[in-house]
C-alpha cells in the first residue's frame, strides 16, 4: 500500500512537472504595442491616484494631556481628508475631538478665510481641559470653548512638552563634539582664547592670567572644558587642516546670462583632518601637562565624563574605523588607561554605538558587535569589566530609554522572534542584569511605539508590507491591550485592482543565510506572458532598505503597472543583521550583495514563472546609482539595462565620512579597482545616467567623470543633466524618462512621444 502511494506520488510529481513545463513553453514574452503602452501609462496613473486616495494610518502620533489621562490624534480619511480623534484612557471612550463643522464655521468667520471641516489646517493643537482647546491656524493662535464653540485670540500659547518621569538620556551624535563653556562652574572665572592661547579672567576684578604660552594662530588651543571643582581645565592644542572645496555651476539662473559658480568645503577620502592633542592645565599651580595619548584626528573631541575632580573619561574613534575606546585620564599625572578598547579587522560602525554614563554607580551602558551581533553591555567604569546584558542571534537596533532607578534598559530589536522577518522592529525592556526580558510588542509585524507622559501607557502600531496597520493602546506594566485604536482594512486597496507587494525569501551565497525582499507585479498580468524583472537597488551599508511597513502605493508598483515585475532586496553587506553579514561590504562596496541578489531573483523566477529571468533591469539613486551602474559593469551576464541617478561612481570622489567607514583608510588600490569610472570600458548593457547639476551630496563630477570615461572607451549611453536640481532621482521628469528607458530596452516597445502633445491652451 505504501509503495503504491509512493508510486502515485511520484507519478503526480512527474505530471505536475510536465504540466509546468508545458505552461512555461506556452508562455510568451509580454510584447506591448505603442497603443498598449499608452494605455498602460494611463492605467498606472489612474491606479496610483486611486490607491493614494485610500487612507493609510501607518503613523498614529498621540498628543497627550499633561496628566496622561487622554490624548488626541489625527486620522487620515479617504480622498486625502482627515479628522481629529479624542481618546479618554480611563473610560475607554473614543470620539471626535470636536465638532469639525462648527469649528470650521467659527474659524472661517474669525479668520475671514473659508475653512473645510474635513481639512482643518492646524499646525499645532492641544487641550487645556475637556472643554477648551488651543490651536494654531495660518500662523495665528486661537482659544476655543468647546461648550459653545466661541473663539478668541489665544494669549498663552505655551505648548506642553512632556518629559517622562523615567530618567531618560538619548545618545549624542559623535559628530557634534564637546561643548566649550567659557565660565567656570562657580561663575567666578572664565576663559578666553586669544592669539591661540588660553587666558584666565577673574570675573569680578577683570584680572587676566595666561594659562598657556605655546599656542599660536596656526596651532591654537581650544575646545576646553572645566573640571567640576573648576580647578582644572582640559584643552586641546589644535593642528588645523583646511578642508578642500568642490564646485558646481548653476547654468540657468533667472535674470542673468551667466552661470553662477558655487563652492563649498567637502572632505573626500584620504584628505587631511584637523587633529586635537589634549592638555591638562592646573589653575592653582599654573602648570600644564600633555595627556599621554595620541591626538584625536577623527571626529571632534568628545565630551568629558568626570568621575571626580581627578579622573575623567572620553570616547575616541580612530580614523579607519577599526578601533573605538573609552579612555580614562588621570588629570593629576596625564596618564591614561582604556576602560573600553574595541578593535576589529574590518570596521566598527561608530554611529550605531550607544553609550550612557552612570556616574553614581561608575558604570557605562554600551552597545557593541564584538560577539558577532549588536548587543547591550554593562561596563564597570573603574575596572573595565564587561557584562553582556542581551545575547543571541539577533540585533539591538536602538536604545529607547534607560531607567537608572529600576536598572532597566528599554530598547528596539529585530530578529529575536523565530519564524518572523528578521528585520521587523520590536520593543523590549530588560534589567541591567540581563533578566526580566519583556516583549512590549509580541504581535507579528513591524512596530512603532510611543509612550504616554508617565509611561503608564503606550500606543503600538504595527503592520507588514501587505497587511494594513493596527494600533493598540496598551498598559506598560503588563503589556496588556486596553483597546484597539485603529485597524486598517485591506479591502479598499484590493478594490482598486492593485496587487499588494509580496514577500519572498531565498538563500544567499553561503546557502544558509536567508535573503529577504519584496515583489511588485502588474495588476493586469497575463498568466500566459512573461515580464522583465527590474530591481530597485540601494546597497548602502549604513542600513537595510526593503520596506517592512504597509506599502500599497510606491514607485515600484507604479513601474510594475507598465509591464514589469519590480523587486527590492537586502543583500549581504547591508546592516541590521549579523556582523558577518555586514562585513561583506568591507573594502568591497562594488560587491553590493550582487551574488545574493542574483540568486534571489533566480529563485523568485522559479516560484513566479511569469518572471523573465533573461531580461533584468536595475535602477538606483546615490549609492544605488553606483550600484546600478556597477551591475552592468561587473555582472553583464545578468543585468541588461540600468538607470543610475546621482551615483557615487568612485568612492574617492564622494564624502569622506561615509566612504572611509566602509572602504577604509588609507585610500588604497581597492578604491581604484572598484570604481565604476576605472571599469567604464566593461560596459555591455544599456545605461542611462541622471545627474542634478546642483548636487551637494554627491559631487556632480562623479557622474561627469564616468561619462568622460565611457566616451573615451567609445561606449554608447544616455545622460540627462538637470539644471538647478540637487541630489535626486531626477524628479517627475527623470522618473518619466526612466520608465521610457526600460520600456524601450526591456519591452522593446515604443513610448509615447510627448513632443507631439501641444502645450497650447
Amino acid at each position: 500500500m505504501k509503495m503504491n502511494f509512493l508510486i502515485g506520488k511520484m507519478a503526480f510529481a512527474s505530471f505536475f512537472s510536465l504540466t509546468s513545463l508545458i505552461v512555461l513553453a506556452q508562455q510568451k514574452p509580454y510584447a506591448p504595442t505603442a497603443a498598449d503602452i499608452v494605455e498602460a501609462y494611463q492605467r498606472a496613473s489612474q491606479l496610483d491616484t486611486a490607491i493614494r486616495n485610500v487612507p493609510t494610518n501607518n503613523d498614529i502620533v498621540p498628543f497627550w494631556k499633561k496628566d496622561g489621562t487622554a490624548f488626541w490624534y489625527k486620522k487620515n480619511l479617504p480622498n486625502k481628508n482627515w479628522e481629529y480623534i479624542y481618546v479618554d484612557v480611563a473610560s475607554g471612550s473614543r470620539k471626535s475631538a470636536f465638532d469639525a463643522e462648527q469649528l470650521a464655521q467659527r474659524l472661517s468667520a474669525v479668520s475671514g478665510q473659508k475653512q473645510s471641516a474635513m481639512r482643518l489646517p492646524f499646525s499645532m493643537l492641544y487641550f487645556t481641559d475637556q472643554h477648551t482647546l488651543k490651536l494654531k491656524s495660518q500662523n495665528k493662535w486661537y482659544e476655543v470653548n468647546l461648550d459653545d464653540y466661541s473663539i478668541k485670540p489665544a494669549t498663552d500659547t505655551a505648548i506642553f512638552k512632556y518629559n517622562s518621569k523615567m530618567p531618560l538620556q538619548r545618545k549624542y551624535s559623535r559628530w557634534e563634539g564637546s561643548k566649550t563653556v567659557r565660565q567656570s562652574p562657580d561663575g567666578k572665572s572664565e576663559i578666553e582664547v586669544r592669539g591661540g592661547n588660553l587666558i584666565l579672567i577673574d570675573v569680578a576684578s577683570k584680572t587676566e592670567t595666561p594659562i598657556s604660552k605655546d599656542g599660536t594662530a596656526d596651532k591654537p588651543y581650544g575646545n576646553f572644558e572645566w573640571s567640576p571643582d573648576g580647578k582644572t581645565v582640559v584643552a586641546y592644542k589644535t593642528d588645523p587642516k583646511e578642508i578642500k572645496k568642490v564646485h558646481y555651476v548653476l547654468s540657468s539662473v533667472p535674470g542673468t546670462t551667466r552661470g553662477e559658480l558655487k563652492s563649498r568645503e567637502y572632505a573626500q577620502p584620504g584628505d587631511d583632518f584637523t587633529s586635537y592633542q589634549p592638555y591638562i592645565f592646573d589653575l592653582n599651580t599654573k602648570t600644564s601637562k600633555k595627556v599621554d595619548v595620541e591626538a584625536t584626528d577623527f571626529f571632534s573631541p568628545q565630551p568629558l565624563h568626570w568621575r571626580n575632580n581627578r579622573y575623567y573619561t572620553y570616547e575616541k574613534a580612530d580614523r579607519g574605523h577599526q578601533r573605538f575606546r573609552v579612555i580614562e585620564v588621570d588629570a593629576l599625572t596625564g596618564k591614561t588607561r582604556n576602560i573600553i578598547d574595541e578593535k576589529t579587522k574590518t570596521f566598527i560602525y561608530e554611529s550605531r554605538i550607544y553609550t550612557r554614563y552612570l556616574p553614581k554607580t561608575n558604570e557605562i551602558l554600551y552597545t557593541s558587535e564584538q560577539d558577532g551581533w549588536q548587543h547591550l553591555y554593562l561596563v564597570n567604569g573603574i575596572s573595565g569589566k564587561q557584562h553582556l546584558i542581551t545575547k543571541g542571534n539577533w540585533v539591538v537596533r536602538d536604545v529607547d530609554s534607560v531607567d537608572i532607578i529600576k536598572r532597566q534598559v528599554w530598547f528596539k530589536a529585530s530578529g529575536m522572534n523565530k519564524g518572523e522577518d528578521p528585520y521587523f522592529m520590536h520593543y523590549y525592556r530588560i534589567g541591567f542584569d540581563g533578566k526580566g526580558l519583556v516583549n512590549l510588542t509580541p504581535e507579528v509585524g513591524n512596530h512603532n511605539v510611543s509612550f504616554s507622559p508617565d509611561r503608564k501607557y503606550y500606543l503600538d502600531t504595527y503592520s507588514q508590507v501587505n497587511i494594513p496597520p493596527v494600533t493598540k493602546l496598551k498598559v506598560t506594566a503588563s503589556t496588556k491591550p486596553l483597546q484597539e485604536i485603529e485597524h486598517g482594512d485591506v479591502t479598499p486597496y484590493l478594490n482598486t485592482g492593485v496587487k499588494l507587494p509580496e514577500v519572498f525569501v531565498s538563500k544567499g551565497r553561503d546557502g544558509v543565510t536567508d535573503i529577504w525582499g519584496v515583489v511588485c507585479k502588474p495588476s493586469h498580468m497575463d498568466p500566459n506572458k512573461t515580464y522583465p524583472i527590474i530591481e530597485n537597488i540601494y546597497a548602502g551599508p549604513q542600513d537595510s532598505f526593503v520596506p517592512k511597513s504597509f506599502l500599497p502605493a510606491s514607485e515600484m508598483q507604479s513601474l510594475a503597472e507598465l509591464g514589469f515585475i519590480v523587486v527590492q532586496i537586502d543583500g549581504m553587506g547591508t546592516a541590521n543583521r549579523s556582523k558577518a553579514f555586514h562585513d561583506v561590504c568591507w573594502h568591497n562596496l562594488a560587491d553590493a550583495g550582487f551574488t545574493d541578489r542574483i540568486l534571489w531573483m533566480k529563485a523568485m523566477a522559479k516560484k513566479y514563472p511569469n518572471a523573465d529571468i533573461n531580461k533584468i533591469g536595475v535602477y538606483g539613486t546615490s549609492a544605488g546609482g553606483q550600484n546600478s551602474t556597477g551591475a552592468l559593469l561587473f555582472h553583464p551576464e545578468f543585468y541588461k539595462a540600468a538607470v543610475s541617478a546621482c551615483g557615487c561612481h568612485d568612492n574617492r570622489i564622494d564624502k569622506q565620512w561615509w566612504n572611509e567607514q566602509w572602504m577604509g583608510y588609507p585610500v588604497g588600490e581597492h578604491y581604484d579597482a572598484q570604481s565604476n569610472i576605472t571599469n567604464a570600458a566593461k560596459l555591455q548593457g544599456n545605461l542611462f545616467l541622471i545627474v542634478g547639476e546642483a548636487d551637494e551630496n554627491v559631487p556632480p563630477e562623479s557622474t561627469y567623470r564616468l561619462a568622460d570615461a565611457l566616451i573615451k572607451a567609445n561606449k554608447d549611453f544616455d545622460i540627462l543633466s538637470i539644471p538647478g536640481m540637487g541630489h535626486s532621482d531626477g524628479g517627475v521628469y527623470g522618473r518619466r524618462r526612466k520608465r521610457d528607458f526600460f520600456i524601450r530596452h526591456l519591452l522593446k516597445a515604443e513610448t509615447p512621444n510627448v513632443n507631439l502633445v501641444s502645450s497650447a491652451k
